[in-house]
């Protein structure tokens, strides 16, 4: 079952969404608050014994703006979401995005999970991209899991970028 907004309000799911059109029938909008350069390379393995996540720069925001040529970038997103032990969530790209020649590419966000999370945006089009700071990037949709977990995700990422 996806949950409607008045569940993710009531049960205080996202924090920090800048206004009200954000909720949709299927979930709330998720916003762009800083994009970075990669400036190294990742390094992953099972057990994460031996990662290494890529470093990255800041891109400097222009009269509000963020202009990001051919490549992947790092985003992070100003709503904070907190996941309860019945719900989990996906998040995919606005269909803009998509139009525009852009994608946004998430991992699942597990019960238990909060944070200011952090996903890869990539721009397809030869031309480049032009961000709006605040802009709508992605939609999260929550769904109910059939009982709760037994267990909350306990990762690196728990209460990242607070």
């Amino acid at each position: 079952m996806i949950l409607p907004k008045e569940i993710l309000l009531n049960r205080k799911f996202v924090r920090d969404t800048i206004n009200n059109s954000q909720f949709q029938p299927a979930g709330i909008d998720i916003t762009f608050k800083k994009a970075y350069s990669y400036k190294t390379a990742g390094k992953i393995d099972f057990d994460n014994r031996e990662r290494k996540i890529s470093k990255v720069a800041p891109i400097p925001f222009i009269d509000d703006e963020v202009k990001l040529a051919l490549g992947a970038y790092k985003v992070i997103f100003n709503e904070y979401v907190h996941i309860p032990q019945d719900a989990a969530a996906f998040c995919f790209p606005r269909s803009s995005l998509l139009r525009s020649g852009i994608t946004l590419e998430c991992a699942v966000w597990d019960p238990g999970y909060e944070g200011r999370s952090e996903a890869m945006l990539i721009v397809l089009n030869p031309h480049g991209a032009i961000l709006k700071r605040n802009a709508k990037i992605g939609q999260l949709v929550f769904v109910k899991l059939v009982e709760k977990t037994s267990y909350f995700y306990e990762g690196t990422y728990k209460k990242e970028n607070k």
